[in-house]
């Protein structure tokens, strides 16, 4: 039974996520800060944590940088207020997995946090070794898919783990067209109607920062009017 902790400081929200949570069969922890937060974490076996981005004192934000400072690669599902456009992008830049905008309901959470921790046990599944190790070179773009390591140019490419998975997702189906709702589905793991599509506009947007030439004239990462997105070997229309 995988533990959550749920970090807000409104009592009322508090009380319905855990209410919800525990009666989808997870065990809750909670706190109303950020160093609170901290407390539980050290102090509790946390499969995933639930993280207001407006705390007293220490932020949401800030918690998560710290955390990833530190190479703590605990899921974080951050919760923003609906205007909060700016909060959504530093908190997926800095590595947070996902992030719910309110109001919401509880049925949507729970099938985040589902979503992500299937990613996890996904991801920690133990892997068979496989011979030659599949690289692949778009351009000056070199994908190791086992490695999970990205250069441009030669350079190695800092990407978040959401980041990589969002690159090699559609570089491994090169030239197919993908809609938003194929890349939540195959990227975070999303089985439910009407999720936020504005996330992976918003991951793309980042992607393309960092492996693109000319971010505004992409040529991996581009946009089919209409459709949603495609990756290219080159700079093809």
């Amino acid at each position: 039974m995988a533990t959550i902790l749920v970090v807000d400081d409104e009592p009322s929200l508090v009380t319905l996520l855990s209410y919800n949570l525990t009666k989808s069969g997870f065990e809750v922890v909670t706190a109303t800060s950020g160093d609170e937060a901290r407390n539980q974490l050290a102090n509790h076996p946390i499969d995933l944590m639930l993280l207001d981005v407006m705390l007293p004192g220490k932020s949401g934000v800030d918690l998560t940088r710290e955390l990833r400072g530190e190479q703590n690669r605990i899921p974080i599902i951050m919760i923003t207020a609906l205007d909060d456009e700016v909060d959504k992008i530093l908190g997926l830049e800095i590595g947070a997995d996902d992030y719910v905008t309110k109001p919401f309901s509880p049925r949507e959470v729970i099938a985040r946090v589902r979503a992500v921790l299937r990613r996890l046990d996904k991801q920690q599944e133990p892997q068979v070794a496989k011979t030659p190790t599949k690289l692949k070179q778009f351009g000056n773009l070199t994908i190791d898919f086992d490695k999970m390591v990205v250069q441009r140019q030669g350079e190695i490419v800092k990407l978040t783990p959401k980041e990589y998975e969002l690159l090699a997702y559609m570089a491994d189906r090169e030239g197919r067209v993908l809609d938003r709702e194929t890349i939540l589905h195959g990227v975070w793991g999303y089985d439910y109607a009407g999720p936020d599509t504005r996330m992976v506009d918003m991951h793309l947007s980042h992607l393309r920062d960092k492996v693109e030439d000319d971010p505004k004239h992409p040529v991996h990462l581009k946009t089919v009017r209409g459709f949603g997105y495609r990756f290219d070997d080159q700079a093809v229309d």
